[in-house]
């Protein structure tokens, strides 16, 4: 998942959005497939879990996600907060500093980044950060790399977008080029699903649960979201990775060919 932008009870983003009804019906459309796809190993949310950096919001994020009774890793966005988000899940993120994080899943490494510069929309990879990557790509040694942040690492034509995009993806790109094993990259902020190209590795942009960007490439395009809901990305590993999104409804059927 990403882009959630949870508040706390009785607020609505933006005046207007009940995000955390948005939230609790895609968990409810997951619960409901959920034995279609055999064992989930874990939920990933790729930032603004919060749209406040409330310590109230995380607390709402999880007992909205609570019944999923899955593993959390997370990694912040530009509307989280670091210290709030670290309290909140202190079992999940490192006790001070970044907010990344790896760990083994299956036969995949999880490498969750920090891209999060408080106080402003765009977002960067940190020396420290960088260098964390890559010690984390030798340690992973050729195996599958999921690797997860929240500002896109490419670029998607939307001005807005863009503008709070990260700001340092060529130095993203110096080290990833060299790894050769297989690795995605997930993030967030683009509010709907992007599949692009970094470093020779595909790159995919997640869904958000509460609304979506026009893909309107114009110089002069409005800036704002639409109220339409979106789904999630289901990632799975077998002798390669398949990512598939996951609607926020089902339609009707099957029916029979």
């Amino acid at each position: 998942m990403s882009g959630t932008h949870i508040v706390p009870e009785g607020a609505l983003v933006s005046g207007r959005r009940d995000t955390s009804d948005a939230l609790a019906r895609l968990v409810g459309r997951i619960g409901s497939i959920r034995d279609r796809f055999g064992r989930i190993d874990a939920l990933l949310v790729s930032g603004d879990l919060s749209n406040d950096g409330s310590a109230e919001s995380y607390t709402r994020l999880k007992s909205l996600i609570a019944p999923l009774y899955l593993p959390l890793s997370i990694a912040p966005g530009n509307h989280d907060a670091r210290d709030a988000m670290q309290a909140a899940y202190d079992k999940n993120l490192p006790d001070t500093g970044a907010l990344n994080r790896t760990r083994q899943i299956g036969g995949i490494q999880l490498i969750g980044l920090d891209t999060l510069v408080e106080g402003q929309g765009g977002g960067t990879l940190s020396p420290d950060t960088l260098a964390f990557l890559q010690s984390a790509l030798a340690k992973a040694d050729g195996g599958p790399v999921l690797l997860v942040l929240h500002h896109p690492p490419f670029a998607c034509g939307i001005r807005f977008i863009d503008d709070i995009g990260l700001t340092n993806r060529d130095a993203l790109g110096e080290v990833l080029t060299d790894y050769s094993g297989a690795l995605r990259l997930v993030c967030g902020n683009i509010h709907s699903m992007i599949v692009s190209d970094v470093a020779g590795h595909i790159a995919l942009s997640a869904p958000s649960s509460c609304s979506t960007f026009a893909q309107d490439l114009r110089p002069d395009a409005p800036v704002g979201y639409m109220a339409q809901e979106d789904g999630c990305l289901l990632h799975r590993w077998e002798s390669g990775f398949q990512s598939i999104r996951i609607g926020p409804v089902a339609g009707t059927g099957p029916f029979p060919f």
